[in-house]
């Protein structure tokens, strides 16, 4: 089959590689219909390449039609269009069964004192392959499918995959009151999600982004919009405040996460990633403060006292600098994690309709075929062409 496959820093390619196979009873073969590049792809990309092993197939946000079923799948058969969850669980462990599958005690990755397996996503997940391919191997397809329709095209059900359950845990854990502001930072695919599932839900929110036409995306559905570039970074938190009595936003959505704008010495930490050979790059990644924090230092200063830091952008430095002096003298409560897809899925899946409220059927900018994938992500990673979400369609 054909994938896209991992080869260094900013070198994917669309190989020739082995076709999936059955491997255990509760196994799954899937063909691909849609795969998205996720904003997390774009940290392996760059910056996680130290996890990266040459070859490794990428993608976490997959639909299609089942093509075989081990003996232990008795939910499916093959026909059935499904959506896959980023990560792998088994749904019957003690976290699974408190809805925090990205916490399944059966896919652990132990070796690397981490959570869930992921597909896709570098050796401290799994290292299993990845979804942008022709055909995926499912795990635990006993549990983790989401059965579909037929009929409407994949843009209504693909993004149950991860950015519709990622960006509904951000606004859940956002724990905004009836009435109350949310300030979200980023409007990527996660940050844009959520300010429309925020605004759905009738509260104020205002996004922040550099990106005009990222920008103009949130606007059509209700957001207020900063853009950064007309403010330096020291402005921002007296900006909202101006916004919001005086007293800042109820909560704060960081969607950025480790590849925020400035931190000119975390981005040399970036670069320096890239330049060292890998057990050496991967050892200053497991113990180093690497990321750019401009984000999150930005949401403890917006944030109001007593307010919810809600952190969905994803980092990866182990031994980052807080300002714990500031984030406790405001008492700011912080909540944060890899989404727990599972658990979301029955109050996103009433929203899947024609009336489409959240915009799922036009929210893809690019819808390009596989073979265009390194393209794919040379423009996501660059912000050209107006890039915010692109599904590659194998």
């Amino acid at each position: 089959m054909r994938a896209l496959t991992w080869h260094g820093p900013r070198d994917v390619r669309v190989d020739t590689v082995p076709d999936p196979t059955i491997q255990e009873p509760t196994d799954a073969i899937v063909r691909i219909t849609s795969s998205g590049i996720c904003g997390s792809d774009l940290h392996l990309y760059e910056v996680l390449g130290p996890f990266m092993g040459e070859g490794d197939i990428l993608g976490h946000e997959p639909m299609g039609i089942v093509e075989a079923v081990g003996s232990g799948v008795t939910n499916l058969q093959p026909g059935d269009r499904v959506v896959m969850p980023f990560q792998i669980s088994c749904g019957s462990c003690l976290m699974c069964d408190q809805g925090l599958q990205t916490q399944c005690e059966t896919t652990q990755v132990r070796d690397q004192g981490m959570g869930a397996m992921l597909y896709g996503y570098t050796k401290l997940y799994g290292e299993v392959p990845g979804a942008q391919a022709e055909y995926l191997r499912v795990l635990h397809a006993d549990y983790n499918p989401i059965k579909v329709p037929e009929g409407p095209p994949d843009d209504r059900f693909v993004y149950l995959s991860d950015v519709l359950p990622t960006a509904w845990q951000a606004v859940e854990y956002a724990d905004i009151p009836d009435g109350g502001t949310v300030v979200v930072l980023g409007a990527g695919p996660i940050g844009d999600m959520a300010s429309r599932i925020a605004a759905h839900r009738g509260h104020r929110v205002i996004t922040v982004d550099l990106v005009p036409e990222r920008l103009d995306r949130v606007r059509r559905f209700g957001a207020e919009t900063i853009d950064i570039r007309e403010h330096n970074s020291d402005e921002l938190g007296d900006v909202i405040r101006d916004l919001t009595d005086g007293r800042g936003p109820n909560s704060v959505i960081d969607a950025v996460g480790m590849e925020a704008h400035g931190s000119p010495m975390a981005k040399a930490a970036h670069a320096m990633t890239r330049m060292l050979p890998g057990k050496v790059a991967e050892k200053m990644m497991q113990t180093g403060g690497v990321d750019r924090l401009a984000s999150l230092h930005s949401a403890v200063d917006i944030v109001r006292r007593g307010g919810t830091i809600s952190i969905i952008g994803v980092y990866g430095g182990a031994a980052d600098p807080m300002p714990m002096l500031t984030m406790f003298d405001k008492q700011v409560q912080l909540r944060m994690g890899q989404a727990n897809v599972r658990r979301w899925v029955d109050d996103i899946l009433p929203l899947l309709t024609d009336e489409d409220p959240l915009g799922v059927d036009t929210f893809a900018s690019h819808r390009m075929p596989l073979e265009e994938g390194p393209h794919g992500y040379e423009i996501f990673q660059k912000k050209q062409d107006e890039a915010c979400k692109i599904v590659l369609q194998p």
